[in-house]
């Protein structure tokens, strides 16, 4: 050890007991960041806040559009819409686990869109012998990307951009759009369709909210130095959200390759990249990484989605660009507030937090503690040599021996 540091301390890193005076098994749960967080536990109201107003503004939508034209909302015009909404929440789902990790996929527009041709070329051969191929392409591609991003700790952006484009290098390969042929119509199976996603949603957000999961699942997001590598369980976490995006996209894909979609056109895919990001960040997610709501991702792909078929409604063009810009803008907005009022609260530090005796960071009902006992032995009392003290002569001492005087 040299200069309070530990000599197995990685250089320019300061040890957890040096820097408070603390043990290291202690910090461990005071910080969301043991290494460089700060005191204290994120704080969840700015979510709860912000999705009570994406809720109130989804009924506001709701409304407007029920009043312009009710049958989108019943029948089948509510099932296209159910099968929509999956789609883009499939999307969002990928986007925004992504993000959580702090390793964003910016691949899986076009992702969907081949798997989306795929499907819809050899949709013939069934759906399940259509859709396997597309999905294991897509978590091979998805480990590729993740061994780049892992392995070289190169930007997670950079990296997927670069898959897009050998995606998309694929994707023209077609010049013509291609008509489905198989024969299944997910229309018919949009309440089990979107009732799973929903379910998968927001148990996700639920678990994720828990402080040992968040903590987990952002261990790759950078702080001071963002070339520094963070670990080989970041290093894990983040690879396995970059496959598990990919494949999600590629599900989303599927749909989009049925028959009820119509002709699937080459496009790059990059508009659904940022409809599916921007509405990621609509739903609460920081776009650093770790911090998300529970609900927000429900609701965000509830409110895009009725957005968008009332500007269809209105004889609007729906441009994927457009909105996804428009989600983007506010979804920065919500990016900076999570971030602002998201993080510990301010003038904690590590000393405010109390661990538990298994160790854990107590969040509930506390113990009061017992006042402080007093020097054990009591301290003799303090010598002058100036005035010596006898220490035969004392009050006891007198008592005893006028009691044997007594007695005799």
């Amino acid at each position: 050890m040299e200069g309070g540091r530990m000599g197995y301390d990685e250089p320019g890193r300061e040890s957890a007991d040096t820097a408070s005076g603390i043990p290291a098994s202690v910090l461990e749960n005071v910080f969301d960041d043991p290494a460089h967080g700060e005191p204290g536990r994120d704080r969840f109201a700015v979510h709860v806040g912000w999705e009570v107003l994406l809720l109130a503004v989804l009924a506001v939508v709701a409304y407007l559009l029920w009043q312009e034209a009710p049958d989108t909302l019943r029948g089948d015009g509510l099932r296209r819409l159910l099968v929509d909404a999956v789609v883009l929440g499939l999307l969002v789902f990928a986007a925004g686990l992504s993000l959580r990790t702090a390793a964003v996929n910016l691949a899986i527009g076009p992702a969907a869109v081949a798997a989306a041709l795929h499907v819809a070329e050899q949709g013939d051969r069934g759906l399940v012998a259509a859709a396997g191929p597309a999905l294991v392409a897509a978590a091979l591609g998805g480990l590729v990307l993740a061994l780049a991003v892992v392995v070289l700790h190169v930007p997670s952006w950079a990296a997927s951009l670069a898959a897009a484009a050998g995606v998309i290098v694929f994707i023209e390969q077609r010049s013509a759009p291609v008509l489905p042929q198989g024969g299944y119509d997910p229309t018919r199976d949009a309440l089990y369709l979107v009732v799973g996603f929903a379910a998968v949603a927001v148990l996700a957000g639920l678990f994720a909210a828990l402080r040992p999961v968040r903590r987990l699942i952002g261990r790759f997001r950078p702080v001071v130095d963002p070339a520094r590598r963070r670990g080989v369980v970041a290093g894990v976490v983040a690879g396995a959200a970059l496959i598990v995006s990919t494949v999600l996209a590629a599900s989303a894909g599927v749909l989009l390759g049925t028959g009820d979609a119509g002709p699937v056109a080459p496009v790059t895919g990059l508009d659904w990249t940022v409809l599916a990001v921007g509405t990621s960040l609509l739903a609460g997610t920081s776009a650093f990484g770790r911090r998300g709501g529970i609900f927000g991702t429900l609701l965000a792909v509830s409110l895009v989605t009725l957005v968008m078929a009332n500007l269809r409604v209105e004889g609007h063009s729906v441009s994927r660009w457009a909105v996804g810009a428009a989600a983007l803008g506010v979804g920065l907005v919500a990016t900076r507030l999570v971030e602002t009022y998201g993080r510990p609260r301010p003038g904690a530090s590590a000393t405010d937090v109390t661990p538990d005796p298994d160790g854990r960071i107590s969040s509930g009902w506390a113990v009061q503690r017992a006042d402080p006992i007093g020097e054990w032995p009591p301290a003799l009392p303090a010598h002058h040599a100036e005035n010596p003290v006898d220490p035969w002569n004392v009050p006891q001492w007198d008592a005893g021996r006028r009691w044997d005087s007594d007695d005799r």
